[in-house]
């Protein structure tokens, strides 16, 4: 069994002991049924890919009560759909406008077993004394009371 062969059938157990019907996630999240079952059985060619297919996918895990942001970061690794680069996004824009995309990613992306984290470790500078300053000034300016509110008079109609 593949790993995601094993990630839908987990899902799919934890919906049924529950006792949650596929009707009932319709009624919740307007997917439809034809969807939720191909889905469960693995078939994924109708869904949608990018943000639409991880909304799908947490809707899904909050209703079956799993921990949504796990499984949506799991169906991430697992499935091209769940893919967080824009790539795609673009490259079908471009296609609905029958124009040629010209559009490149800026970011590095690792291999295809786990796109999101990057192998190069980001170097952060430390903040300055100016950074410092501006944030204090932040935090103090959002200490001062707000201002009460005023009296609003109403108008009678005679």
């Amino acid at each position: 069994m593949t790993p995601q062969e094993t990630f839908i059938s987990r899902l799919r157990r934890h919906r049924e002991r529950n006792h949650i019907s596929l009707e009932e996630i319709v009624s919740r999240t307007r997917i439809k049924r034809e969807q939720l079952e191909a889905f469960e059985r693995g078939d994924l060619e109708n869904w949608p890919r990018g943000i639409y297919a991880r909304a799908w996918v947490r809707a899904y895990a909050n209703i079956i009560g799993l921990d949504p942001i796990d499984t949506v970061d799991e169906f991430c690794k697992l499935f091209p759909h769940g893919d967080r680069r824009a790539q795609p996004t673009f490259r079908d824009f471009a296609a609905i406008i029958a124009h040629a995309s010209t559009y490149q990613d800026e970011f590095e992306h690792v291999a295809d077993n786990d796109r999101r984290r990057s192998t190069q470790q980001v170097n952060v500078p430390s903040p300055t004394w100016r950074d410092q300053m501006a944030r204090l000034v932040r935090s103090l300016l959002s200490l001062r009371p707000a201002r009460s509110p005023r009296t609003v008079r109403s108008m009678r109609a005679n």
